[in-house]
């Protein structure tokens, strides 16, 4: 079973920075596509970004495109989000998964974020 371990979060003020780190273990890390998620206060979980096997190829939201930079080091089983201009609406608790985990329910315990003067 993989697990994942979300962190970096934290309060900051709007424009600041703050990178998340994702730590995996238990699979293959090297051989899933990895994905940021994020889930405010009343809403459901948005897809925020992914990056592929290779970490050659990445998408965004459009909410945070432009702003946010997912990348990957195969070396470390490890996956991040650096999030900068950061604004109130980025405000969420940040979570890291894979396809196949995500589909058997598996979630990490997250990472909140809170963007806030």
């Amino acid at each position: 079973q993989g697990q994942l371990v979300e962190s970096g979060g934290g309060l900051v003020q709007p424009g600041g920075s703050l990178r998340l780190s994702c730590a995996a273990s238990g699979f293959i890390f090297k051989a899933n596509v990895m994905r940021w998620y994020r889930q405010a206060p009343g809403k459901e979980r948005e897809l925020v970004a992914t990056i592929s096997i290779r970490g050659d190829s990445t998408t965004y939201a459009d909410s945070v495109k432009g702003r946010f930079t997912i990348s990957r080091d195969n070396t470390k089983n490890t996956v991040y989000l650096q999030m900068n201009s950061l604004k109130p609406e980025d405000t969420a608790v940040y979570y890291c998964n894979t396809n196949y985990l995500a589909t058997t329910g598996y979630w990490g315990q997250g990472t909140q974020v809170t963007v806030s003067s």
